[in-house]
């Protein structure tokens, strides 16, 4: 994937991304943040956590089995990662592991769904030419994902399509088509070529602490109440 991303469309697409990124790890706090691969993106840059890794480059470690003690991440970003995994629901359980309760997981995908998704179909049948985008690695459906992402108690916090440029290989012709971004984004926003989630780790568990609180209060306020319904009684 690394070559393709210094192909005009590579480029495009990584530019999203990277804008897509770069508002969202902003205002994200915390102090451990870790991204698994890619490091054409760079995802962390405007992120202010002081400890931040990028596997494959800070650190060698294997996706589904990184070096980190469970619930010790602030925030987990997966650009690609799944669709290059050799078990995606491995990495997925891996990094739930490794978030704290109410950590950030960001993840980017490739949309089967849209016309990159079918010119790539269309080029792995015999006799079509070549596939318009990276071999290696398989597409995962962005409902799908949710739905994984639900198994594993994420709330998706964020999601947004983006890259609603036709399939095409020269820079030229992708800036021609340069005015399909709006329109793309307002009539068929699903359709997009890349996909970005943006989940929070929920650990239902914890919040009935809070709840268990506000019982215990309303406990001790209720026999004042009974005591004054006694006396208007009287």
């Amino acid at each position: 994937m690394a070559a393709w991303l210094q192909t005009p469309p590579g480029r495009y697409l990584l530019a999203w991304e990277q804008a897509q990124v770069d508002a969202a790890v902003a205002d994200l706090f915390g102090f451990h943040a870790l991204q698994l691969g890619m490091p054409e993106l760079d995802g962390l840059q405007a992120n202010r956590m002081p400890h931040r890794w990028l596997v494959g480059q800070d650190l060698q470690a294997d996706f589904d089995a990184l070096p980190f003690e469970s619930a010790s991440l602030d925030l987990v970003l997966l650009p690609h990662a799944l669709e290059l995994a050799c078990d995606a629901h491995a990495l997925l359980r891996e990094v739930e592991r490794v978030l704290r309760p109410e950590g950030r997981l960001i993840v980017f995908g490739l949309n089967p769904a849209s016309l990159w998704g079918l010119r790539q179909n269309l080029g792995r049948l015999k006799r079509r030419g070549e596939p318009y985008l990276p071999e290696d690695g398989d597409f995962i459906g962005y409902w799908r994902l949710r739905d994984w992402l639900k198994l594993l108690s994420f709330e998706v916090e964020a999601a947004r399509f983006g890259v609603y440029r036709p399939p095409l290989r020269t820079e030229a012709w992708l800036d021609r088509w340069q005015w399909v971004e709006g329109v793309g984004a307002r009539w068929w926003p699903v359709l997009g070529a890349v996909y970005f989630i943006q989940a929070v780790k929920r650990v239902h568990g914890m919040r009935m602490i809070g709840l268990a609180k506000n019982a215990r209060m309303a406990a001790k306020k209720a026999p004042a109440v009974a005591l004054n319904n006694n006396h208007k009684k009287r």
